[in-house]
């Protein structure tokens, strides 16, 4: 049977610099990045460009991409939130196809990989951390004070919200990353039972059924999980933005 991690593999592609005894190599995970980018910039571009009165199925996807975000980010942080909207929108539209990429057999998943989704939830976190106390100064504090607390228990419930401040980029980033990868390694079990058997000899092919059922059930269930996850992983963004704005509980 297959090695079921074998896919999460990084491999390097060429050395792009040696620093000192330091390698900066290009990989696959880096190449798929840099592809989902390009794949999405391209979409978005080509669908947009004429900005026709009445949109064409794929100038409605971009649409409708648009309006899903822009509506997620308003009920989230209200309409201060959308100075924001890029920012989501690049996050939820680049871990959605990065999501859907991986399903591509062959391909490479990059959020199964913890670097990348810690990446992407630092970048959350600093942008609330940095911009709140520019924009509320020591007020941004007031995060951590939740109103009606009574004085005598204060000091613990301050306590119990700054370590779940800080332990933030740890939870947005595991949920995605955790996700992605049990599944495409349960798709991968099974598709090595369904060769297992086939490859078994004549009386033990037919019982091959049973796990290709379950490796399209799976594959079914992957496509909902990818959006499942982006959009997640982008609802998240959009409340940890509102303490941002709105620091006040």
């Amino acid at each position: 049977m297959a090695d079921p991690i074998h896919q999460f593999q990084i491999v390097k592609l060429f050395t792009v610099a040696k620093l000192g005894g330091t390698e900066i190599a290009f990989t696959n995970s880096a190449a798929f990045m840099f592809t989902v980018v390009a794949a999405v910039s391209i979409f978005l571009i080509a669908t947009t460009g004429e900005r026709a009165l009445v949109p064409g199925r794929l100038q409605s996807v971009s649409e409708i991409t648009y309006e899903f975000v822009a509506g997620m980010l308003k009920d989230s942080a209200g309409e201060a939130g959308m100075k924001f909207f890029p920012f989501v929108f690049s996050l939820f539209v680049f871990v959605l196809i990065a999501n859907l990429f991986g399903m591509i057999p062959f391909a490479f998943t990059v959020t199964s990989h913890i670097i990348v989704t810690f990446a992407l939830a630092m970048l959350v976190f600093l942008t609330v951390t940095i911009y709140g106390f520019m924009r509320h100064g020591a007020h941004f504090l007031r995060v951590f004070v939740p109103s009606g607390v009574p004085m005598y228990v204060l000091p613990l419930v301050v306590l119990i919200e700054l370590i779940s401040f800080l332990s933030r980029p740890i939870s947005h980033s595991v949920r995605l990353f955790a996700n992605m990868l049990a599944g495409h390694i349960t798709l991968k079990v099974f598709a090595g039972f369904v060769a297992g058997l086939l490859g078994a000899g004549a009386a033990l092919a037919p019982l091959s059924i049973l796990p290709l059922a379950m490796v399209v059930a799976l594959t079914a269930l992957e496509f909902l999980i990818a959006f499942l996850q982006a959009y997640v992983f982008a609802i998240l963004t959009c409340i940890y933005l509102n303490d941002a704005l709105h620091p006040g509980h």
